[in-house]
C-alpha cells in the first residue's frame, strides 16, 4: 500500500504529532502509515483522510497484489 499522507500533511502544515493527536493515535502510527508499513482500520483511514481534506482513495493507494 502506498500513501500520500506525508505530501498531504505537508500541504496542510501539520506535523506527524499534530495529525496523530487529531486522529487519536501515537506519532509512531503515523510514521508507519507514511512508510506503508501499517494497514489502517477503515475508521482510522477515514479520520486521516478527513483531517487531510481528502478522500480515502486520494490518501491510500492499493496495488493489485495488496488486494489478493
Amino acid at each position: 500500500m502506498k500513501t500520500r499522507i506525508r505530501e498531504l500533511r505537508a500541504k496542510t502544515g501539520l506535523t506527524q504529532e499534530e495529525l496523530a493527536r487529531e486522529v487519536g493515535v501515537r506519532r509512531e502510527t503515523i510514521v508507519f502509515l507514511e512508510q506503508g508499513k501499517y494497514n489502517p482500520s477503515l475508521k482510522l483511514a477515514y479520520k486521516v483522510a478527513r483531517v487531510l481534506g481528502a478522500s480515502i482513495e486520494e490518501v491510500f493507494m492499493f496495488e493489485e497484489e495488496d488486494l489478493a
